[in-house]
């Protein structure tokens, strides 16, 4: 073990040290930790967006912090150590990757893929088996991940025994029958606000999973998708506040037919570059 990884794990310990440690540190459980680990992870995303490769040094040395965190934790209660958590990874890495590790051959990435894929099942119904539960395909698909993200997966798992269309026709057509079911529910005048409300809640989760299913089909991940478009839009609107400006107005001092005549222009200037 390396001497700045001794330190740390000696830092950790000397945090949750009771009556000499840190008061924050020493509150904290599994539960209250997560949402830091969550935030941690979008930092370390976000300096890699941002090709910030002097931050990332420091994000990533944050995220590695909160694995460290649960492995003192962890330790404390007589589960587990750091040491166990390096053992589970390399003998997991090893074992999904038997064309690096051993005479195993395999002749595609799709080939790769699907023996990862197989040992990854093979580890949820050992799982299944240990909580004498039913396994699904599904099991093991974080209930915390971002919607989006979730549904990809769901999806693609959904996809590996099967369910899934062959063709791209069909999954767009699910996504105006979901519009259609939209529309519907916005119309109707035999319901009570509240009940109009959670119908037409459900049936916009359904359009959006149908619009995942599409992104997926075109080889795409819809968070990174999403992502763009949210970056884009922000950039085109920061253009159109700041012309306004130029103008001596403010936003609220302008039509919506005039903010959107600068948007088409600055849109435009866009594609022309």
């Amino acid at each position: 073990m390396s001497a700045n990884l001794s330190q740390l794990l000696s830092i950790m310990q000397q945090l949750r040290t009771p009556e000499t440690g840190c008061p924050w540190d020493l509150k904290q459980t599994f539960d209250s930790v997560v949402p830091h680990t969550i935030e941690e992870a979008y930092e370390v995303a976000d300096a890699i967006a941002n090709k910030d490769f002097d931050d990332l040094k420091g994000e990533l040395g944050d995220l590695l912090f909160q694995v460290v965190f649960y492995a003192q934790l962890a330790k404390e209660q007589g589960l587990f150590e750091f040491d166990d958590i390096l053992a589970v990874l390399n003998e997991k890495l090893i074992r999904r990757h038997p064309h690096v590790f051993s005479t195993t051959e395999f002749t595609s990435d799709a080939e790769i893929n699907a023996n990862w894929e197989a040992e990854k099942e093979k580890e949820r119904l050992k799982k299944a088996k240990s909580l004498n539960a039913e396994e699904s395909i599904l099991d093991n698909i974080p209930l915390a991940l971002p919607s989006l993200t979730r549904a990809y997966k769901i999806q693609k798992r959904a996809a590996s025994v099967g369910f899934d269309w062959a063709e791209i026709e069909p999954v767009i057509a699910k996504i105006h029958e979901e519009i259609d079911e939209v529309l519907v529910e916005v119309k109707r005048t035999d319901l009570t606000h509240e009940q109009q409300k959670a119908r037409i809640v459900d049936e916009l989760g359904d359009l959006l999973f149908a619009n995942v299913n599409l992104v997926r089909h075109l080889k795409a991940n819809p968070e990174q998708v999403l992502n763009q478009a949210n970056q884009k839009f922000s950039s085109r609107f920061r253009l159109v506040e700041q012309h306004v400006k130029s103008l001596g107005k403010e936003m609220g001092d302008c039509t919506l037919n005039e903010l959107d005549a600068i948007w088409n222009d600055i849109k435009k200037l866009k594609t022309k570059r």
